[in-house]
């Protein structure tokens, strides 16, 4: 038996009933890739491979991978790989190509992206999916409980945030059930949740203007206690016009805290900072 390690945040899947309902909640189809970042010892891994067109796991431990060859499959490919660190368009390539050779279907493959997430790397990997949203349908995501109620927050709650704008301003995000500690090994010291964020199919901005956007996301967040003009106020350089004109325009209060505001209003207030 494989001993989950510490240092990379490793709490095995060991519950069957749970593994199946992902599944069903995933609903994979034959035209679908599915890319499994963090498999560990393949709870979901085969039973994604009996439903999708074609699997790559990718699993940063390598005293994994010889656990996970065992589940040996023409339409699945087990890669000892940080999934912070690789190359995703290639990898996407690549599993596009394989995907074709085995598949008689004309259409373009779904290309998914199904994940168990160690927490202290939740973040930054979802914001790296997020920078290629452009070629992924969705992601399903087990994350820590309190994580998953920050993508999916609405304005004026407590885990509303930075967070919550950049993934609702890319996807639509919809929290589907929570997981107990006991449904793995060893039992973590939280709740766990799954999530699912399927990308919208265009952009509401360039992606140069999305830079502008989320520098000004992340300063009206900088300090929650402080209203939006005053967080602002600290780099009133950036901007094109009158801060306290571009609210109004914008029909933003200029009493209100970031918090309050809509993924809308945010997008309001970007557009009149910046003279569109």
């Amino acid at each position: 038996m494989i001993r989950a390690k510490k240092s990379l945040g490793q709490n095995f899947l060991v519950d069957n009933r749970v593994a199946r309902r992902i599944i069903d909640t995933v609903s994979p189809l034959e035209t679908d890739i599915i890319i499994e970042i963090g498999p560990g010892t393949g709870a979901l891994t085969a039973l994604l491979a009996e439903r999708s067109g074609y699997v790559v796991a990718l699993e940063i431990d390598p005293r994994l991978i010889e656990e996970l060859a065992r589940l040996s499959s023409s339409n699945l490919s087990v890669r000892e790989a940080d999934a912070l660190e690789v190359d995703w368009a290639a990898l996407i390539d690549e599993a596009s190509a394989s995907w074709k050779k085995q598949s008689a279907s004309e259409k373009n493959p779904r290309v998914r992206v199904v994940a168990n997430l160690p927490y202290y790397i939740s973040t930054p990997i979802i914001e790296r999916l997020i920078a290629i949203r452009g070629r992924l349908f969705d992601l399903t995501l087990m994350l820590q409980k309190e994580v998953v109620d920050r993508l999916v927050s609405q304005p004026d709650c407590r885990e509303y945030g930075y967070l919550s704008v950049l993934v609702q301003y890319h996807a639509a995000a919809r929290k589907l059930f929570e997981v107990g500690p006991s449904a793995f090994r060893p039992a973590p010291k939280v709740r766990s949740a799954v999530v699912r964020l399927e990308m919208k199919p265009s952009r509401e901005l360039s992606e140069e203007e999305e830079k502008k956007f989320f520098a000004m996301v992340g300063l009206a967040f900088s300090q929650r206690r402080k209203t939006i003009l005053n967080n602002l106020k600290a780099a009133k350089s950036l901007f094109a016009i009158d801060l306290e004109a571009a609210l109004q325009n914008a029909g933003i209060d200029l009493l209100r805290r970031a918090e309050t505001l809509s993924v809308a209003e945010f997008l309001r207030l970007h557009a009149e900072l910046n003279g569109k």
